[in-house]
């Protein structure tokens, strides 16, 4: 899944920030809070993903296959 892949890179992509906000640093606190709000945005996207994912295989409530 795409989206997945996408939110594991981020998450990378913010660990040097962490650790420097962690150390004190103000700047990377600043970059770190604003690349976890992007974080937060590409989850709901995995989440969503796998609801549709869910969704078209399971079957429409009333339908035959669903009783």
């Amino acid at each position: 899944m795409e989206e997945f892949e996408t939110l594991k890179r981020m998450i990378a992509e913010a660990e040097d920030d962490v650790q420097k906000a962690a150390g004190g640093n103000k700047a990377a606190g600043t970059r770190a809070r604003k690349k976890m709000q992007d974080i937060k945005a590409a989850a709901q996207d995995v989440r969503k993903k796998i609801l549709e994912g869910r969704d078209e295989s399971e079957p429409a409530a009333g339908s035959p296959a669903a009783q």
